[in-house]
């Protein structure tokens, strides 16, 4: 089988910084020490680099249907993204439509990413309906390896679900292991709040953010806790976006409680005066939940920091501003909801947490990497540069300077949430089960190399 060695380089993990090498068997990491003997191996030299585990992100959403359109990374030119940008495994969304077996929803996406996916690939279930066999459909989902549902306590008549749905959910997940992940925001009275802005011929972007207020999203919060605390299961919650919101799961998690939670690099960058832009621009910063007032900015820093929030995901939802966010020129609520990010993470995040002081280098690991491999079940087959683990590794330069956009970036998108960005830090060479597909700038992967990976319940939420 052929080995690679990489060299020279600093061993990065969520635990350790090490000067140490890291020979490669095929697909698998085979030893980490230092001075390995070069034998027969290809060379790699990663003198002045850190090497790191891939990035994870757990929350895409890839060729995703939205109101007769599609986002705009398919799984082709999204995962080729993220491999740009350092992130060697993602974990999709396939959404269950109302009506229709989940099996039917897993087979859809497993088609959407056959033959596309460039790096490995999971999928949660977005569960909308359980029916008469909505139970016993998620425990097929976990035999299949998605071990891990999401729900939504917004968007009514779309995705939401009642909370004796939700309570039903997590209650199926105490006994089969899989995760809960929630989508937290009061979505019946956002619904109100919206009706009366549009009465009163308030139709611009930034009234997308004023009708969804902090307030909606931690009673929220709070409310998906108490449903897990009653069930006897873990929850985790998805984007947080708001100090109201953080407090909840820091109050929770000080109880003792499982509940943990991701946050996203547009709620640790960008505030709400992005959406105050003129020419209608402040539509490339309309999603779900919206962007805050810059006091919360510090808070979610301060969050990551103290492991009041464990992830930092995208929430990857690209649509192109010239044909589709403009079909909410006049009405927010028909501005398609979502924005690029799949490969600008570990860039912003090495730039803004561990260049700045917010985040220690193994603690950007822990959130990009480790921490949602060992959430999600894919631990320590991902998330973990040791003997056995498989070799999707980052060799980072932190000196690579970088300027964010749309010119050059490489997702299907006509413009970029953090355009102009200057950054220091940036991947050089990364490889996907050992393959190296890129380099120094250069895709050398190809379509359809990514593996579907089977997620094991009982991840690192129930420990």
């Amino acid at each position: 089988m052929p080995e690679t060695l990489i060299r020279n380089g600093t061993v990065v993990t969520a635990t350790a910084t090490v000067q140490a090498d890291v020979l490669i068997e095929g697909e698998r990491i085979k030893e980490v020490r230092a001075a390995i003997p070069v034998n027969q191996a290809t060379v790699i030299d990663a003198a002045g680099m850190y090497v790191m585990p891939g990035g994870i992100d757990v929350h895409t959403h890839l060729d995703m249907p939205f109101g007769g359109s599609h986002s705009s990374d398919d799984f082709e030119t999204g995962t080729r993204a993220a491999a740009f940008g350092g992130t060697t495994s993602i974990v999709d969304f396939a959404i269950q439509p109302r009506g229709t077996r989940m099996r039917d929803a897993l087979d859809t996406w497993w088609k959407k990413a056959e033959g596309r996916a460039c790096v490995d690939y999971g999928l949660h279930m977005i569960v909308t309906d359980l029916g008469e066999c909505g139970l016993e459909d998620m425990d097929e989902m976990v035999n299949e390896g998605v071990a891990s549902f999401k729900l939504f306590m917004a968007y009514p008549n779309v995705l939401m679900v009642d909370d004796g749905t939700i309570f039903k959910a997590l209650s199926r997940t105490a006994k089969n292991g899989a995760l809960v992940c929630m989508h937290a925001e009061n979505g019946s009275v956002i619904d109100v709040i919206v009706a009366r802005a549009l009465a009163e011929g308030k139709t611009a972007p930034v009234y997308h953010a004023l009708t969804r207020p902090p307030r909606a999203e931690a009673e929220a919060v709070h409310r998906a806790i108490a449903m897990s605390e009653i069930a006897g299961a873990p929850v985790y919650i998805v984007h947080l976006s708001s100090e109201d919101a953080l407090n909840q799961v820091r109050e929770a998690r000080d109880r003792g409680v499982p509940a943990f939670a991701e946050t996203c690099p547009q709620y640790l960058l960008l505030s709400i005066e992005e959406l105050e832009r003129p020419n209608f621009e402040g539509a490339k910063y309309v999603f779900t939940p919206p962007l805050r007032p810059k006091e919360h900015l510090p808070k979610l820093w301060d969050g990551l920091k103290h492991d009041h929030l464990q992830v930092v995901s995208t929430d990857h939802c690209p649509f192109c501003f010239e044909d589709q966010k403009i079909l909410g020129k006049d009405d927010f609520t028909k501005i398609p909801n979502g924005g690029p990010g799949i490969e600008n993470r570990l860039q912003l995040l090495h730039h803004h947490g561990v260049n700045q002081g917010k985040l220690a280098l193994n603690r950007f690991v822990e959130i990009t990497s480790t921490t949602p491999a060992r959430i999600f079940g894919m631990y320590p087959k991902k998330g973990e540069i040791a003997a056995g683990s498989d070799a999707d590794l980052v060799i980072w330069d932190p000196k690579a300077p970088h300027t964010i956009s749309a010119a050059t970036h490489h997702m299907r998108v006509d413009y970029s949430m953090f355009e102009g960005f200057q950054l220091m830090g940036n991947a050089r060479t990364v490889m996907s089960r050992g393959e190296v597909i890129v380099d120094g700038g250069k895709w050398l992967g190809k379509a359809g190399r990514g593996s579907y990976l089977r997620r094991t319940a009982r991840g690192g939420a129930w420990k």
